[in-house]
């Protein structure tokens, strides 16, 4: 709706209200009038009651929530009045004639002391509730819509985007499958945290289920691998902590295997025999 259209719709609805305040304060001044009040108090009393309804409607556009209920009560309950007083100020003539004093509202007199206590309460009703309603609006805070409505797509996006980082992508079963119509959809798999960027902490021997199984080598192997390694050794770095490293066995086996590397070394070397043949070939040559 445009601007203009809004001014004159807002123009005719205060002009209707006003014109109806009028009708309605002709009635509440003669029932003011005869249950006591001077003329100025009979003059004001329609603002006591048709004002607090109009005070009531606005703090019920203003208001929300327990508030909101309540400026919606007082509204419903100083209509209510106001209607009343206005339908018995229809039903006896004597109360249009504003000289006419006081007087009995209506003949039944459990019904006319209803009708006096309902009048001369609602002003006291109007300072009680306008205070209550003025309070209220006052101190009432408006939620802002504005950042509840940027906060929650916001969020939505960035969960939406961590779950496309942390989850892989899965195989889609085609439409037409028969399999994908009866079964469920499968969830979604948990996020899956990143890995630390520091340097992993040890946490404990690897137990023997997990370790790789090593073939067990004969002490033969062993020693020919040792022959192997330390072939051009010196006497000095044979030692059993060398030879452990070397051939990747235990500390036992690396001095077994020291000794006997030492104990080759250190062997006298066999003499060469000549069989007979040879020593009568090389006299025959003499």
């Amino acid at each position: 709706m445009k601007g203009t259209a809004k001014v004159l719709l807002v123009t005719a609805l205060v002009v209707v209200v006003g014109l109806a305040f009028r009708v309605s304060w002709n009635a509440l001044r003669d029932i003011a009038s005869t249950v006591g009040a001077d003329s100025t108090a009979a003059l004001l009393y329609p603002f006591v009651v048709d004002g607090l309804m109009a005070l009531a409607l606005v703090a019920t556009l203003v208001l929300t929530g327990a508030d909101r209920k309540f400026a919606l009560r007082v509204l419903a309950g100083y209509t209510a009045a106001s209607l009343a007083l206005n339908y018995v100020h229809g039903l006896v003539p004597a109360l249009h004639a504003h000289a006419a004093g006081r007087m009995h509202l209506v003949d039944y007199a459990p019904a006319n002391w209803a009708l006096v206590l309902l009048a001369t309460s609602l002003p006291v009703g109007s300072i009680f509730f306008g205070s209550d309603l003025v309070a209220k609006v006052l101190h009432h805070r408006p939620t802002s819509f504005t950042n509840q409505d940027q906060t929650i797509p916001s969020t939505v996006n960035q969960l939406r985007s961590d779950l496309r980082e942390s989850t892989p992508p899965t195989p889609q079963t085609p439409v037409d499958s028969p399999a994908s119509e009866s079964a469920d959809p499968a969830p979604l798999p948990p996020p899956v945290e990143p890995a630390p960027s520091g340097p992993r902490r040890p946490t404990g021997p690897v137990p023997k289920v997990a370790r790789t199984p090593r073939p067990t080598r004969t002490a033969d192997q062993l020693l020919t691998e040792a022959r192997q390694a330390t072939a051009d050794w010196s006497d000095d770095a044979l030692t059993g902590e060398a030879i452990r490293r070397a051939v990747h066995t235990s500390s036992a086996n690396g001095r077994m295997l020291r000794d006997a590397l030492r104990a080759e070394r250190t062997a006298p070397t066999p003499l060469h025999l000549v069989d007979t043949d040879q020593r009568a070939d090389s006299a025959a040559a003499l």
